[in-house]
Order: C-alpha cells, then structure tokens, then sequence
C-alpha cells in the first residue's frame, strides 16, 4: 500500500476546485450571459475577448486535469486571473452589476489555488525543478 502523501492529495483538491470554477464560468461566456457581454464590453472586448477568455481557461482546466499538464494548467490559469483581477482593479471595480464581488472573489481564490498548485509542484515546474534537483544533488 502506497504511503498517504499530503501534498499531492491537497494539489488535487485544490486542482478540482480550480478546474470547477473555471469550468462552471465556461457557460456563462459560451453562452453570452449578460454579465459576461457587459464585462468585456466594458472592457471593449466584446466578442472576442470573451470567447478568448473561455477556450484559455477550458484549455487551462484540461491541463490541470491531466497529471502530466498540472504546472502548465496552474500556470495558464494564474494568468488569467491576474488579468482578470487587474481589469476589475483598473476598469471594472471590485463589484460588478451587483455581484458583491463574487468574481472579484472567484478570481483571487483560483489565482491563489493556482499559485498554491505550483509551490506544491514546484519540482515538476521546467527549469524550476531542475534547479531544485541540481541544489540537492
């Protein structure tokens, strides 16, 4: 029987929530939800930047998914969110149409799930990881 290991059960969690809020939100720009047309429009986006968004974070949420892509999903999605996170900091505020910030929110807790993700992978992480085995050779 394999030894319980903590770090890979807590970067698993944390992958199945990020790959859930990114994919549940995937609806909302596929669809073109009010919200979402009103987001990257005021951003002066519209369509594209939403549609964009979307596959970007569907490829993220594959990635993360899929053991031998989890640093590059973790990545990808990290971006986003920071980009996600400056439009509501520069141009969109914290709360949009009446949300309460729940994307503001959203976007802060997957870019530190993501973050999170990598610190607990950070060996699997190209040049950071080979760093990290040359350092304890």
């Amino acid at each position: 029987m394999k030894p319980f290991n903590a770090p890979a059960i807590a970067s698993w969690v944390l992958q199945l929530a990020v790959a859930g809020i990114l994919l549940q939100t995937l609806f909302f720009k596929f669809t073109g939800a009010a919200e979402s047309v009103y987001i990257f429009s005021t951003l002066g986006v519209e369509p594209w930047g939403r549609i964009g968004s979307g596959i970007v974070e569907l490829v993220a949420s594959i990635l993360l998914l899929t053991p031998a892509t989890v640093t590059i999903g973790a990545v990808l999605a990290a971006g986003v969110m920071l980009g996600a996170i400056l439009s509501h900091l520069t141009v969109l505020g914290i709360e949009v149409q009446g949300d309460g910030g729940l994307l503001f929110g959203l976007a802060i807790a997957v870019l530190l799930a993501s973050v999170a993700i990598m610190v607990l992978r950070r060996t699997e992480i190209p040049f950071i990881g080979m760093w990290l085995r040359a350092q304890s050779a």
